[in-house]
């Protein structure tokens, strides 16, 4: 069971790492105040609505796109242990082996009474005791 969260947990943190790198656009295309198309691909579809053959002067183009960019990180931050103190290591050496410690299994096994067979002693006891059942 323990090995199982372990692996889990170290699974959700390599996608946390590796989304968290991750750069995507979305695309998103309104026609008035209605949302027509949105796209994480590319350019999102327009309508189909074509402004510019309106011959009057006075009307504005209702459609809109709008393009959300979401960037990643570009740098993950390394951390390098170039020099220890012996304090450090000393206090790593033992947390490891105390740590390993927990794991250990404990394999000895209590045989008392392998060969041990009990005496063949053939009493009613119902009937020594006058115990009956009425």
């Amino acid at each position: 069971m323990r090995q199982l969260i372990t692996k889990i947990i170290s699974f959700l943190l390599a996608f946390l790492v590796l989304f968290s790198t991750f750069s995507f656009t979305v695309a998103k295309h309104y026609c008035g105040d209605l949302l027509v198309d949105v796209s994480f691909t590319g350019q999102a579809e327009g309508c189909a609505m074509n402004m510019d053959s309106v011959t009057s002067p006075k009307k504005k183009n209702c459609c809109k796109d709008e393009v959300h960019q979401i960037d990643g990180q570009d740098q993950l931050q390394f951390n390098k242990v170039d020099k220890i103190s012996f304090s450090k290591q000393q206090f790593i050496a033992s947390f490891l082996t105390s740590y390993t410690d927990l794991f250990l299994k404990n394999e000895s096994e209590n045989n008392f009474y392998n060969n041990f067979s009990p005496p063949d002693i053939r009493l009613e006891y119902h009937v020594l005791y006058q115990i009956f059942l009425i």
